[in-house]
């Protein structure tokens, strides 16, 4: 099999598997659709570990050629093309190695849904979609894969569309990526005028140096940078789909959407498309430090205020998101340092061990029997001892423990920040600091919350009602006479097969794609102007050593810190949270209703929308276009009618005496300058 056909078949068996499901699951049942998209998906994986390895051994070479050209117009090719190299690899294992643990943990957690079929057929789509983005070669299929996975998150966000909530979160989720993808698309279009014509990356690259120092003027007498102004609009684009503040706001109501999509979101596709994005435009990110400084302030305030957010959760899957938040805050901040190496680098960790916090989650709500509140949980652990080991992992590599994954990923972007002398730096450095402490605080918390302590499921199912409001339309939470149980292998091995890589990637990962030539000649740095790698490089000496030095640094003692008080506010005393939420109830209020966004967004946006179209419609519609226009000139062709009406008597001298009155008038009018001269 040449290249071509390799690179093709990963792309497309994802897609043949989405399409078989969904249109023919009705007649080939629910085995079959399973079984017919978990191939496709697997086929995608085994492949891409094989291209991964070929890089990694220095076999393989980068593939960068047009597979498909449909259209042609004033010189610019619109076509299918695959650029396949060591970042493209790496994403590829990512994308489809995840997505086939949530395919098979779908087969236990949607085994009672009556859209199980579509369901498969959705996730299958998702991948193809994902996959597409990431193999791009040029900014047309970027966009048609930055589109897919928009489309897809709509249709899975709002899978259960009987739900109100499910509906205004889907909804909300499209509105607030069309705002950023407008962004996005102003940016290709700036590409498509200025970098020589083409919207092939390699030919972009390419023209960039030439326009260094071109201006534009977007405001008559103000000129602005090309490349700032192009690198800013792409990543307005990366911030609606990454969930970068202010745009974030979509991100935490995708959780009405079934939790394996949950997974899927926040791990391995969508959130990670603008990350991915970033880097491969390294080339033209490096030529401006405007546009740098912009994505580090907008990752240091998603990094830290998001996860002042996941504190107050008591929805076990909101806290994962907010979690999910604050990481993409953490690989934005590395991207601006221009680390890039370093965001696609925890790019990769997170994906495996949020996947597991959150299949670990949906464990948890299938044990409970969809309840997800946290307060109706409790002492789980002897319930559920692989979904509770697991869980313990994924929320040891969450916060940063020496030797896991997070750790080598997450310290890395610190150093890095530390490292960076940009302006905006300080505060960078303050926010990823702090965000050690609060993400080990709420990930313990829950932890303990559910695993630990009280029973507190006991007075739930005899008390007050379940809060839960997850994933089926039956009965939320336990029954009299039910008990938590451990969920079927189905749902328990995609967990341990995760926790594998949470535990151990990033010391394998982190020499060669940090400080080796894994990504040489792919994601370009400016050394001179940011040598944020070479100082980090000349400090590491191995991944053992990294480890080892962890255990005297502040990052450390923090999140040692948040774990040690987590434990102690939930499991010794309870009642300082609530004396803590009492005393500062504004600062608690605030943050429960998420700092006032979406009332802000609702009052500005959604009703100022809502008043203006108002205006147009009574103004402009009723008004000016049916009231003056159309009803206006029919009211006096209707007058004019009415008038002329009342000549037409019938009668003949009537005739006669208005011709005779006419002539004179016009014999009067003829000879009347005659008369007065």
């Amino acid at each position: 099999m040449d290249m071509k056909s390799l690179y093709l078949l990963i792309a497309l068996a994802p897609l043949a598997g989405s399409i078989i499901a969904g249109l023919f699951g009705w007649a080939i049942g629910r085995r079959a659709a399973h079984v017919v998209t978990i191939l496709g998906v697997a086929v995608s994986a085994v492949l891409s570990f094989r291209v991964l390895y070929g890089f990694m051994s220095g076999q393989a070479e980068v593939f960068n050629e047009p597979v498909y050209t449909w259209l042609t117009v004033g010189g610019i090719d619109y076509s299918v093309g695959f650029l396949v190299d060591s970042l493209t690899a790496m994403m590829l294992v990512v994308v489809t190695s995840v997505s086939l643990m949530v395919h098979i943990y779908t087969i236990g957690y949607m085994h009672e849904d009556p859209g199980y079929q579509r369901f498969f057929s959705y996730i299958s789509l998702f991948t193809f979609s994902m996959l597409m983005l990431v193999m791009s070669n040029n900014f047309i299929q970027l966009f048609f894969g930055w589109e897919a996975v928009g489309l897809v998150s709509y249709l899975l966000i709002g899978f259960w569309f009987k739900r109100p909530t499910a509906i205004y979160a889907n909804l909300k989720a499209f509105l607030v990526n069309r705002v950023g993808d407008f962004g996005f698309l102003l940016g290709i279009g700036l590409v498509m005028a200025y970098f020589g014509g083409s919207l092939d990356y390699q030919a972009v690259f390419a023209a960039a140096p030439a326009l260094a120092g071109k201006t534009i003027q977007i405001i008559p007498g103000v000129d602005w940078s090309l490349i700032t102004v192009t690198c800013l609009l792409l990543f307005v684009g990366a911030m609606g789909k990454s969930a970068q503040f202010p745009l974030h706001v979509w991100l935490p109501d995708s959780m009405e959407g079934p939790t394996p999509i949950s997974a899927l979101i926040h791990a391995a596709t969508m959130v990670t498309a603008g990350i991915f994005m970033v880097a491969r435009m390294s080339p033209l990110y490096e030529m401006s430090d405007v546009a740098l400084n912009f994505i580090l302030v907008i990752g240091s305030i998603t990094a830290l205020f998001m996860g002042f957010l996941g504190i107050v959760q008591t929805d076990i899957k909101r806290v994962v998101a907010y979690s999910t938040l604050s990481q993409l805050g953490y690989m934005t901040v590395a991207l601006g340092v221009s680390a890039y190496s370093v965001a696609v680098f925890h790019l990769m960790t997170h994906a495996f061990f949020k996947a597991l916090l959150f299949l670990g989650a949906g464990s948890v709500i299938m044990g409970m029997h969809h309840d997800q509140d946290m307060r109706n949980m409790g002492g789980l652990r002897k319930y559920m001892p692989i979904t509770w080991l697991t869980s313990l992992l994924g929320s040891l590599a969450l916060i940063g423990t020496p030797f896991f994954s997070g750790f080598y990923s997450k310290d890395s972007i610190i150093e890095a920040v530390q490292a960076s002398h940009l302006p905006a730096s300080g505060f960078a450095s303050f926010a990823v600091i702090v965000g050690v402490f609060v993400t080990a605080f709420y990930s313990f918390r829950m932890y303990f919350l559910v695993f630990h302590g009280k029973e507190r499921w006991m007075e739930a199912k005899h008390g007050h009602d379940a809060h839960g409001h997850d994933d089926h339309d039956h009965h939320h939470g336990l029954g009299p006479n039910d008990k938590p149980h451990e969920s079927p292998w189905v749902v328990t091995l995609p967990l341990i097969l995760l926790a594998i890589p949470s535990v151990v990637i990033g010391y394998l990962a982190i020499e060669p794609m940090l400080y080796g030539d894994f990504f040489k000649n792919v994601i370009f740095v400016n050394h001179e102007a940011h040598p944020v790698m070479e100082e980090l490089a000349h400090e590491f000496h191995s991944a053992a050593g990294m480890g080892m030095h962890a255990f005297t640094t502040a990052p450390f003692w923090l999140a040692l810190s948040g774990v040690v008080v987590a434990w102690f506010f939930y499991m010794k005393a309870p009642h300082i949270p609530a004396k803590i939420k009492q005393t500062f109830a504004p600062v608690n209020r605030l943050l429960e209703n998420k700092y006032y966004l979406d009332e802000i967004y609702y009052a500005v946006f959604a009703k100022g929308s809502r008043a203006l179209g108002t205006f147009f419609w009574k103004i402009g519609d009723m008004l000016l276009i049916d009231g003056l226009f159309v009803n206006g000139s029919a009211k006096l062709v209707g007058a004019f009618s009415r008038v002329t009406r009342k000549l037409q008597t019938g009668f003949i001298y009537s005739y006669a005496t208005t011709m005779i009155i006419g002539v004179l008038a016009l014999v009067t009018i003829w000879f009347a300058p005659l008369i007065i001269r």
